[in-house]
């Protein structure tokens, strides 16, 4: 069953789509460094990014500097939610440099 679902990797880069495994989201030679689940939410302009990989776990922000977002995607602002009760919502556009890709 495909689920929309995202992976950081070492690199940067932001990737998501419908798929089965976190691990389809991967390219050769990609170290994945975490991922989740996304919705778009287009009335508040938000990706709201929760849960996490059942193969690479939560996504390590702190391991990053820049995030390399498709460009499909500029204009939407990417916020990680915990939900956990310890941690505040992390929010990616404003604690990392967002670059576009195509």
């Amino acid at each position: 069953m495909t689920l929309p679902k995202f992976i950081i990797t070492m690199d940067g880069y932001f990737r998501l789509g419908m798929v089965n495994q976190h691990m389809h989201l991967l390219k050769p030679g990609d170290q994945c460094i975490g991922g989740g689940y996304y919705f778009l939410d287009f009335v508040s302009n938000h990706i709201i990014l929760d849960r996490e990989s059942y193969d690479f776990g939560r996504p390590k922000w702190h391991l990053l500097d820049t995030l390399k977002v498709p460009s499909a995607y500029r204009g939407l602002q990417l916020i990680y939610k915990y939900d956990d009760g310890y941690h505040d919502d992390f929010l990616v556009s404003e604690k990392l440099r967002i670059e576009y890709y195509d």
